[in-house]
């Protein structure tokens, strides 16, 4: 682990999570492994059940940093409203957010770290690793992976190669690359536009309409490529049931530039 400088920023590493204490046992161990740690941990959790409290509280005994744990009641998805509670929380200035089931590359917080500046955010993609793997995955507590390894798709996003990341130019649009996976934004920026939209109901649009009222206020985005490496484990679709109510808010979002909206984060600070 390296020693803590001046030239990054402090970081609450935020992540969102779903009865599954598998998946976030290896997102735990990946996080153990970072060449540079995050301030703090928050796990916000979507209503799990008493088996992923206790692989948390394992974990919280010996954890580099410090480890929460913030927990609502299962009452559908309402991933926008657990991460604002969990933001809200978070006592440090740049927010870097990934999923529960996601392993980093041990560099990950590095990265965004290194590449993280005043009115800009960032966003990266994802290796995903196959259905027909997870057997193996779960069994070895896999976390390292590199170009070759088996199990992963989209080989080329293994790739590390530091140089070539940093020549990425600003946008002033959203992009279609964007995943809630993999990003980072200043704290400062999401309490401007009240955070997440906890009118979203169900799965779809809460990161993509969240990043477009970061644009509408005048912050940037920046693609991470070569850097900010995430390995995405295989799950089953979420229903996409509301996906067509969320769209309209994304919609009426971009279309009245609308930056800031009433059931957001404010009512937890």
């Amino acid at each position: 682990m390296s020693k803590k400088t001046n030239t990054f920023p402090s970081c609450s590493l935020v992540t969102p999570t779903y009865n599954w204490p598998e998946a976030l046992e290896l997102l735990f161990l990946s996080i153990k492994n970072q060449t540079y740690l995050p301030n703090e941990v928050i796990i916000a959790d979507d209503g799990s059940k008493e088996n992923t409290k206790l692989l948390i509280q394992k974990f919280q005994k010996d954890f580099p940093v410090p480890l929460f744990h913030v927990w609502h009641e299962d009452n559908g998805y309402q991933k926008p409203s657990i991460m604002n509670k969990a933001i809200a929380m978070a006592k440090y200035d740049y927010i870097i957010g990934i999923d529960g089931d996601i392993i980093m590359h041990k560099e990950f917080v590095k990265d965004h770290l290194s590449l993280a500046e005043k009115n800009v955010f960032l966003y990266g993609s994802r290796v995903n690793i196959q259905k027909e793997y997870l057997n193996t995955l779960f069994k070895k507590k896999q976390i390292h992976f590199n170009v070759f390894s088996k199990g992963i798709k989209k080989r080329g996003r293994t790739l590390h190669i530091p140089f070539l990341a940093n020549r990425y130019k600003v946008e002033d649009k959203r992009s279609n690359k964007l995943r809630g996976c993999n990003m980072s934004f200043w704290r400062s920026d999401f309490l401007k536009i009240n955070g997440f939209n906890e009118s979203l109901v169900g799965w779809g649009k809460d990161d993509s309409e969240m990043i477009q009222r970061l644009i509408n206020i005048g912050v940037k985005g920046k693609r991470l490529k070569f850097k900010g490496i995430a390995y995405h484990i295989y799950h089953k679709e979420q229903s996409k049931s509301q996906l067509g109510n969320n769209k309209l808010i994304e919609e009426e979002t971009i279309n009245k530039k609308i930056t800031f909206i009433e059931k957001g984060v404010a009512q937890y600070l």
